[in-house]
């Protein structure tokens, strides 16, 4: 048996390939990401993976459509999308593949 806390994982993400990390893999990629209202990423995609985010508290901005709590979004490889957590907001994400350095800013309005 193994355990830890989240508050000790880089970012919320606790399986993948990086440290630290609960299972150390690049099949997949596992976090629990927490959001103050306001906090915003900017538009990125992926070439390689798929991420599915799952909202489980709040409301958040993504592709220019809200969400909120069990609202299910996935990003397929190219979908590019920026990110605005409109309340404070819980998600899990998994990317599948874990594909490292497959983080590509768009330039795209």
């Amino acid at each position: 048996m193994k355990t830890a806390r989240l508050d000790g994982m880089t970012k919320g993400w606790f399986i993948g390939n990086f440290s630290p990390s609960m299972y150390r893999t690049n099949d997949c990629e596992a976090a629990v990401k927490y959001y103050s209202a306001g906090d915003h990423e900017e538009k990125h995609y992926h070439k390689i993976a798929h991420e599915f985010t799952v909202i489980i508290a709040g409301r958040v901005r993504m592709f220019g459509q809200e969400f909120g709590e069990g609202d299910i979004v996935e990003a397929e490889p190219g979908d590019a999308t920026d990110f605005t957590a409109l309340t404070d907001a819980v998600n899990v994400v998994v990317k599948i593949p874990g594909a490292n350095n497959d983080k590509y800013l768009s330039r795209e309005e």
